[in-house]
């Protein structure tokens, strides 16, 4: 069976490199990548491996061109977030954020919903998605625990209590007529059993409440980490895979950095973030008079009991360590410097270097090297007088063995082989040969198109990696962009927004994976909920695009860096969008 599936793949390329033309090959080679990452029938990072050995053996790109694809300066801008991440989870910082934003909000459930989304929205816009999950779901787990009570006893309360004689009830029909008036008679309720039915009843819909609830907890997590991940480049991969082939595809276009992505994206987090609370603790029961008004009931005991719950860990940390308080000083450096480097509305710090040499990634590396001398212990100033005086053992804030355990080097494979096929599509002229094929797409309105690129991306992503999704479309997206005359971002920034809005299914995302796995969310939960989280996200993005984003990367404007390197024609193509919506 291996022989013969060598041969095949042998006479394959034979084939390929005899009869077909460059641009054939490179699609060859692009599907085959886009089947494997989507069914995983070998591991991703594997898988994205393959231009290494492909590209050069079919005769489309070299291997000098290929491998450097692999290691670009975006990977070093998404190692370094990467980096500082588990610098924050060495010290534990993330988890007195987490406790202290709990605290400040309250546990009123809808209150809570929204503390839990806040918290885990900004944790994964540094962290990554999954690992910000791992880390809310216990504590989530802790406070309904002390809110409800144990889980199995909660759900053994959902159950109908109030008919416990069903069973001799459902037989009844077989009994003579007789016997039948005779159980009626004896089995007859007084006041006492009605009284005990209404409080079962009252019971159960309580139990059920509480079980609404639990799921509303457990569900907004992973849905806060997908929405907070697109709001800094190095949130989530998609993002920097958008930078890596602005860079491939339109070499001269610098509008895409980490100060003006925030100032595009954050806003568009927080309105999503917002609608999907909002639907989120509607659906799951939060949303009543108790948001605002305090009523003296049992609920409120056990509000009381999940707010010690949440001191009493909060007051377990202790004092701000000096690690601790070392790691958010960098933390917040790391944030500011990659903000003002150049965020374009603004003069950035940038202009004191010369143009083009400093970048986002430079900035992030200077940062994160400074974690692997900077002490974790404050340093004795005596010793420095005084030799023979003790000083505090030398421990730095981060060692080079605790940032390989963490960082997730197949994701870095990842992107690079994302822009390696971007390079292999561009180079084979595969992407001007899919732009041709596209041409009859020039009728629909740009604005349309946005709403309908973004649902597809959505969707897709749905069964596949949003890493993969987003590699293999963002290069056919750039090329619709230039045949129809559209400025590219105002398409290729809805595909990468959108490509992390997969809300529905267990296995669309890694956090979607750990929610459901602990054992409690039914796939119906994710569908009913992710589907209206889905028509949101697409709306909120189609806003932003058509309002701020407009204006921030002048949307309305072909630009010049999105013309063709072979252009002949210096004429410069201007027009506005809704100019393009009336002749559409």
């Amino acid at each position: 069976m291996c022989c013969s599936v060598r041969m095949w793949l042998v006479k394959t390329l034979l084939m390929l490199n005899l009869h077909i033309t460059s641009e054939g090959k490179c699609l060859y080679v692009v599907l085959l990548m886009a089947v494997y990452w989507c069914t995983e029938a070998l591991p991703l990072a594997v898988t994205a491996m393959l231009p290494v050995c492909l590209f050069p053996t079919l005769g489309i790109l070299p291997s000098k061109k290929v491998c450097v694809q692999y290691f670009l300066e975006t990977n070093f801008l998404f190692l370094s977030g990467l980096v500082m991440a588990s610098a924050i989870e060495e010290w534990g910082l993330h988890r007195r954020i987490a406790l202290k934003v709990l605290k400040i909000v309250g546990v009123k459930p809808a209150w809570l919903i929204l503390g839990m989304m806040i918290t885990t929205s900004f944790l994964s816009m540094w962290l990554s998605n999954t690992a910000t999950t791992a880390m809310m779901l216990p504590i989530a787990n802790a406070i309904l625990e002390s809110l409800f009570g144990n889980l199995e006893t909660l759900k053994e309360n959902c159950k109908d209590k109030s008919d416990p004689e069903g069973d001799s009830q459902v037989k009844m029909h077989v009994l003579p007529l007789k016997k039948k008036q005779m159980l009626a008679t004896e089995d007859r309720p007084d006041w006492t059993d009605r009284s005990e039915q209404n409080n079962l009843e009252e019971v159960r819909r309580e139990a059920q409440y509480q079980m609404k609830v639990w799921k509303g907890f457990l569900i907004c997590i992973p849905y806060a980490a997908s929405i907070g991940g697109t709001a800094t480049l190095t949130g989530t991969a998609p993002n920097l895979i958008l930078v890596g082939q602005l860079k491939s595809y339109f070499p001269e276009c610098d509008l895409i950095n980490f100060g003006s992505w925030f100032v595009f994206a954050f806003p568009l987090m927080l309105l999503f973030l917002i609608l999907g609370w909002i639907w989120i603790a509607f659906l799951y029961g939060g949303l009543n008079t108790r948001l605002c008004i305090s009523k003296h009931d049992e609920r409120e005991a056990t509000e009381a009991k999940a707010t010690a719950v949440i001191d009493e860990d909060y007051k377990k940390l202790g004092p701000i360590k000096f690690a601790e308080g070392s790691i958010a000083f960098f933390f917040i450096l790391f944030a500011v410097l990659l903000f003002t480097r150049d965020p374009k509305f603004v003069t950035g710090w940038s202009i004191f270097f010369t143009k083009g040499f400093v970048s986002d990634a430079v900035t992030g590396v200077i940062i994160i090297s400074i974690l692997f001398f900077f002490p974790s212990q404050r340093p004795s100033l005596r010793w420095w007088f005084d030799s023979r005086a003790s000083n505090t053992p030398y421990v730095p804030l981060l060692s080079w063995r605790k940032a390989q355990e963490c960082v997730p080097w197949n994701i870095i494979l990842l992107l690079g082989g994302g822009f390696a096929m971007a390079k292999g599509c561009e180079e084979s002229g595969l992407a001007v040969w899919i732009g041709k094929h596209l041409q009859p797409l020039a009728q629909v309105p740009p604005a349309v198109a946005v709403i309908l690129i973004t649902a597809f991306i959505a969707c897709f992503t749905e069964f596949a990696s949003n890493t993969a999704t987003i590699i293999i479309f963002l290069p056919v997206i750039a090329e619709l962009a230039i045949r129809v005359k559209v400025n590219p971002l105002y398409f290729m920034i809805p595909a990468t927004t959108g490509c992390s809005y997969a809300f529905m299914l267990p296995v669309s995302t890694p956090p979607n994976s750990i929610a459901f796995a602990s054992g409690h969310l039914m796939v119906k939960d994710m569908v009913k909920t992710g589907f209206v989280m889905n028509i949101l996200g697409i709306l909120c993005v189609s806003l932003a695009m058509n309002t701020w984003g407009l204006h921030m990367f002048n949307l309305h404007i072909y630009p010049d860096w999105a013309r063709p390197l072979n252009a002949s024609s210096a004429t410069v193509v201007t027009y506005t969008i809704a100019t393009m919506n009336m002749t559409g």
